[in-house]
């Protein structure tokens, strides 16, 4: 699948929004123009500090207009067509990454915010960026039947974002995520992901990053690298293993059906994986989605985000991996967050990870390797 990837092309659109199409191989020319009269950008979103749980939430009422569960004939994310105009100018396409319309977070918001440093009313603008990535100009596609070079496409894409993104002054950490369904509360049906660049490190993501440190003083290991090596040669809670990439369920799994996966090389970010990484990670990722799909008699209903380095000393000792679950336990059954998540942040999981483990490799790909996944080769590679 190795081969030279084309450099992006950027384009803007009609409200200067930029535009920038990746395609599978050379040889694709996208130079439509955006024809659409669109209003002014209304970029004006802030964060506050809650000096009570110490973390930033972000205020962003002028989201209350976005698309909403639009007809497939107004899919925004569709290609355009005569007498149709769409977010994408383009007749066809790959993958397409653009500015969100409706933005949570944007270097704009430093024009119309002010500041504010009262210590309990902490205030400012939501510096960032936001940015749709659409996997597939099939509408009717889903993630996990994409082609491998296809997800080798969007996997460059999110590295290209990742790299550019993470160099703006304001940007804490780029989170590269995917919300699948309409259990989970999509809006758009079309495939496609985000990404965030946050002005501060999020919470989870810190927490973590204060974990790894504190494992790393300790040790002088990567926490990450250990987790790998104890559950590989556990074996129980891994679920496919295969070249260069591991995917397990957790130890302490917070969702029903959870999957984390991880390079066995230490690396910090997706910008970071060499070509044969990520070659591997679009086979391993497809057949992680797939897994999930074939647990109940529904496609699942599905987040996936990448865990990345945050700037600054608290990526220092950062190993990349993506976390997959779904809000699925049981068929017709969902996982709500209600008063013991939600209200105290405290999680309780209906199945063991070792049953989720179990049966989410018995969903494997039906026999194509005459195994189930459980069988792994070597240690995972230290720093």
């Amino acid at each position: 699948m190795s081969q030279l990837r084309p450099a992006p092309m950027r384009t803007r659109l009609a409200d200067g929004r930029e535009l920038l199409y990746f395609d599978d191989a050379p040889g694709r020319t996208n130079g439509a123009v955006d024809h659409r009269e669109l209003p002014p950008r209304a970029d004006a979103s802030e964060i506050r500090w809650d000096p009570l749980g110490r973390e930033w939430a972000v205020i962003a009422d002028q989201r209350q207009g976005r698309t909403y569960r639009p007809a497939t004939s107004d899919c925004p994310l569709c290609p355009s067509r005569d007498g149709v105009l769409t977010e994408i100018p383009a007749r066809d396409y790959d993958v397409v990454v653009f500015e969100n319309r409706f933005p949570s977070l944007s270097e704009r918001t430093a024009e119309r915010v002010a500041q504010h440093d009262d210590p309990l009313h902490r205030s400012g603008p939501a510096l960032g960026r936001c940015e749709v990535v659409v996997f597939t100009s099939d509408h009717d596609a889903s993630v996990a039947a994409l082609p491998p070079a296809r997800m080798r496409t969007v996997i460059d894409a999110w590295a290209h974002r990742t790299a550019e993104l993470r160099t703006l002054p304001s940007v804490g950490a780029v989170f590269c995520f995917e919300n699948r369904g309409d259990e989970i509360g999509v809006t758009l049906a079309h495939p496609h992901g985000q990404i965030y660049a946050y002005p501060f490190v999020p919470p989870r993501l810190e927490r973590a990053a204060h974990s790894a440190a504190e494992h790393a003083a300790a040790t002088g290991r990567c926490l990450q690298c250990d987790l790998l090596a104890s559950e590989l040669a556990a074996g129980e809670r891994v679920v496919v293993a295969d070249g260069d990439w591991v995917g397990y369920v957790p130890f302490a799994a917070r969702w029903p059906y959870e999957v984390r996966i991880a390079p066995r090389r230490h690396v910090g970010s997706i910008d970071e994986l060499t070509d044969t990484e990520r070659d591997g990670l679009a086979e391993v990722y497809l057949d992680v989605l797939g897994r999930f799909d074939r647990l109940f008699d529904t496609p699942a209903p599905y987040i996936a985000g990448w865990d990345q380095a945050p700037n600054g000393p608290l990526g220092a000792d950062w190993h990349l991996a993506a976390e997959v679950f779904t809000i699925r336990r049981a068929p017709g059954k969902l996982k709500y967050l209600a008063g013991s998540e939600s209200g105290a942040a405290v999680w309780i999981n209906d199945v063991t990870p070792e049953r989720a483990a179990t049966a989410l490799r018995a969903a494997g790909r039906a026999g194509s390797d005459g195994t189930d996944g459980r069988e792994v080769a070597g240690p995972a590679v230290r720093p």
